[in-house]
This record gives structure tokens, sequence and C-alpha cells, in this order.
């Protein structure tokens, strides 16, 4: 591909990752977009009741079963002349990790707020990472058919909780049984609800902002004159519309809605489409960057998933391409190993199902059908210059449990079960220093839950779990271990990498263990 066609292709890339809090609604948006995509015919949800039409993002069976998202999803599609990567990722906060890890693959990001409930503890803590990263941010309040907040209580939490600029490209006339519309600021407009005419649901306003005599009825509508009065407040004493800073991620396009009647979200859609960037250089651990329009190939693998196709039981490592162009039976160098690596079998996703794909450019998630070569954060690359991008983020395990095979006679399914799981890093997986007994590790209790229905669906094992309760995980430099130092208080394990760490019972125990070896240096990351 030629350094203009590469380009064009580039340009047409918009890849993001939709956040939000448990129950705002993320997970409908997304359907509601394959749909504008062409991608599906119906739009599902995530708790489908008797109709069986479940998220397509939600394709894991215990997803369907809990009406959750409990593992970051991959869709893709072409809209408005440009190619859509979208990243629906978990909200429970137990799976953390895994959006945390998404948001290094993104461009920028679409927050789903519940205009009923606004700004919730897993929505702010998620801002916080986009915003570390600078990477623009998209919000849509959601949930309009419903009873909510004010609208100009949400935009001021926006602004006073999150710290950023809040721009509202439309305003709700009305809400929940009384929603009649939106008023369309951007585009100055007005988006009836559920007009008469649903092949035209919008009517275009005066130069002052105001509908004309031919919708008498909408007028003189209270709810219509409080929308109008709210819009001509924040046009005098709000935000200035900012393109560049949009861009910086200092302020937020806000758009109202509602995804599960599929209410302004394609209005939504449009315009991000229009301000949303396409993909940006990544930087590498030489304090480098790599730009997108290099001609030659890098990426890096954010994710790995098992058993995505419960038939194969398959593993997929997805791997964001950072620069260049992917030809499928290309051989790339693995920086870990320094080995050459042949990407001969890589699909595109659309959730679990999925195509054979035969080119791919910067911007664009891929998924390598993997042996066990690769490890969440492998770097690869084509031509001579050895390419590493930062490290992705990776919680310490603050729960533990003790598991072991219900049955004896399963331990071939047990041990790989086991081993293809921790790969996917949502549980780590240490043994005991001496017994070599195995200890699961992870930020909350869910991760467990699912581990264990997934041991049982996908590998036919059973498990038992021990509970070990919280402990604060600590490694130390083997050259320091002494093997005695271990005790009811501080059980002495290994991790993966047969690196040893201590599981403290407290923070008292932690403080008398460097009272009684003051020279021993304990670290809290991997």
């Amino acid at each position: 591909m030629s350094n203009t066609k590469l380009t064009d292709a580039v340009e047409k890339r918009r890849t993001f990752a939709i956040i939000s809090h448990p129950d705002a609604g993320k997970t409908t948006i997304t359907e509601q977009l394959l749909l504008f995509g062409g991608v599906v015919r119906e739009a599902g949800t995530v708790k489908a009741k008797k109709s069986g039409n479940f998220a397509k993002s939600d394709w894991m069976e215990i997803e369907q079963k809990r009406g959750i998202s409990v593992t970051s999803s991959v869709m893709q599609f072409d809209y408005a002349g440009k190619r859509i990567n979208i990243l629906d990722t978990p909200g429970h906060e137990d799976f953390s990790e895994d959006t945390y890890r998404t948001l290094m693959a993104v461009d920028s990001a679409v927050m789903v707020i519940d205009s009923a409930k606004g700004i919730e503890p897993q929505t702010k803590k998620l801002f916080q990472i986009c915003k570390m990263r600078g990477i623009p941010i998209f919000t849509f309040m959601n949930k309009l058919d419903r009873d909510g907040r004010d609208p100009m209580d949400l935009i001021t939490e926006l602004q006073e909780v999150l710290g950023i600029e809040a721009y509202p490209m439309n305003w709700p006339i009305g809400m929940g049984k009384e929603l009649k519309g939106l008023y369309d600021r951007f585009n100055n407009r007005i988006e009836l609800f559920r007009p008469a005419d649903e092949n035209d649901p919008f009517i275009s306003l005066q130069d002052d902002g105001d509908i004309d005599d031919g919708y008498a009825d909408l007028k003189t509508d209270q709810w219509y004159t409080d929308a109008r009065d709210n819009m001509e407040l924040i046009n005098e004493a709000g935000d200035q519309f900012s393109a560049e800073k949009i861009a910086s991620g200092d302020q937020t396009p806000v758009f109202f809605g509602s995804a599960l009647v599929n209410f302004g979200v394609k209005t939504f859609l449009d315009a991000y489409l229009q301000f949303a960037p396409a993909p940006s250089p990544h930087k590498t651990t030489d304090d480098g960057e790599i730009e997108p329009t290099d001609p030659e190939f890098s990426g890096f693998v954010f994710k790995i998933q098992a058993n995505m196709n419960p038939n194969h039981r398959d593993r997929i490592a997805f791997v964001r391409v950072c620069s260049g162009e992917f030809d499928r039976g290309m051989d790339v160098t693995q920086e870990r190993t320094g080995k050459k690596v042949r990407l001969g079998n890589v699909t595109e996703f659309l959730a679990n199902t999925r195509e054979s794909v035969e080119k791919a450019v910067a911007g664009d998630i891929i998924g390598l059908y993997d042996t066990g070569n690769f490890q969440i954060g492998d770097s690869i690359y084509t031509g001579k210059r050895a390419i590493k991008f930062e490290k992705l983020p990776q919680f310490t395990p603050e729960l533990f449990v003790r598991v072991t095979a219900k049955n004896v006679m399963k331990q071939k399914s047990f041990h790989k079960g086991i081993n293809q799981l921790v790969q996917e890093g949502a549980v780590q997986l240490y043994q005991s220093y001496t017994t070599g007994q195995y200890i699961l590790g992870a930020v909350g209790q869910l991760q467990f839950e699912v581990f264990q229905f997934r041991m049982q669906n996908e590998y036919n094992s059973e498990v038992e779990m021990e509970p070990m309760g919280h402990k604060i995980a600590r490694w130390i430099n083997p050259e320091q271990l002494d093997p005695h130092m271990a005790s009811s208080r501080n059980l002495l394990v290994k991790d993966i990498n047969d690196d040893p760490l201590f599981l403290f019972e407290n923070q008292y125990a932690e403080r008398w263990f460097q009272d009684k070896y003051p020279k021993v240096e304990l670290t809290a990351k991997l």
C-alpha cells in the first residue's frame, strides 16, 4: 500500500471504548450503533428475558445468565465512510483491569451516564484514566425515556465532579412520559420523539433558535419553552464549543437520549464521527513515538480471550494495530522473545463472531489465533527497529482463594483450564512455595465466580475454592529471600513467573516483617 493510500485508510478509522458504571446502558447503546452500521437487524438487550435476543457484545454464557458484562468485546463495522472499532467494556469494578487495558488500545471514549443517577463511582474512576491519557471523551446522558434528574444539574455535576468543560450538543424537551424530543443545539433543529412521520423526525429552527408558527402545539408547550430558555441561558453563560479542547480531552460534548428506544443515538453517532480523532501516535518505552502512518507494521496485545468459540476451544490474542499495514501471512518479530511469528490465521470481530481478515491498518483491532505464544502487553513489529510499547496496567490482587479440582480424575482439564484462563489476566495464579498448591488472586469476588463458572462450563472441571480473605501481596528480591521468613501471617508463594512474594495477613503483619528484616526490600508492583 502506498503512503497516500495508507494515510487515507488510517484517517477513516475511529476506535473508541464505551465506559460507564454498571447498568448505565453502555451495552444497549453499543447494540444501537451496530444497528446503524447494518451489522444487526434488531438490537438486543443485556437482559433478553423470553426473546433470547441477547446483546451482541455480551456473548459469554455467564454474561447472558447474569445480565452483566464481564469481558471487553470488540465490534467493527463501516458507517458514513468510516471504519468504526467499538470496544464495549465491563462496567463492574471487579473487572476494572480489563477496562483499563482496553483504554490503552483506543483513541477516544464514550462515557454513558444514567440521567437518573448522574456520575457514579466507577464512571469517575474510568474518566480519570481517560483524562490521564488525554484522550477525547464524548458523553451520552442515557435513559431519557425515564424520569431523571434536572439536565442542568447533570451538566453542573459533570463539570464540578469530573473537572471538565461540558458542552451540551442537545437538550431534552421533557423527560420520561413527558418526553417530547430534543432541542438539537449543534444542528439547529428539533428532534421529535416518536413523531407521526417517523421518516422525518427533525424540525429546522429559525435563526433566532425558535420554531415557526406551523408547530403551534409544540411552540406553546411548556417543556419546549423550558428547553429553549435553558439553551439561551447556556449560550450566554456556558462554555464555548472548542474542537481543540475536545481533541485534548478538556471539553466533552454532551448528548441526551435513550439507547433503549433508539432516540438521539444516530445524532450522537454522526457528531462523534465529525469530531472524534483518527488513530494517534503510540508511545514506546524508549521515550519515542510510533506514528500510525509509519509504513512498518507494529501493534500490541491488550487482551487474551479463551474459548470464544466453545466448539473449538480456541484462544485469541487481541492486537491494536499501531502503525503500518497488516497483510495476512506476514512475519513479525515478537519483542519479548525476539522470535519471528507468522500471522497466518487472523480475524476481525463482531463480539464472538468473526471473519478472516486479509488487511488491516493502524486503528484496527485484529485477533490472532494463539497457541500460547502471546502474553498481554506483547509488542509485535516488522522492520529493523525494535519496538516495545508502554507497559499495560496490572492490578495487584487483594482477595485470595485456594483452588483444587473437585474430581481428582480430571486433573488434566483442571490444569489446562487454569493455565488458559489465567492468561486472560482477570485472575492471577500463585503457588505455595513449598507444596505447590494453587492459589488464585483477584481484585474482586465476582472474578472468582466467573472463573468457577467458566471452569465448569468450558473445561468440564468443577473446582472447589477455599476463601483466604484479604491479603497484602508484596514481592521480594529472590537474592534476599530466606524461606524461613514465612509464617502463618505471611504466606510465601511464587507467581506465574516463579518470582517469590509474601501474602501478608494485614498491614500490622507487614510492618512487623519490615521491622524484623529492615534490609529486605518489598514491592507492591509486579
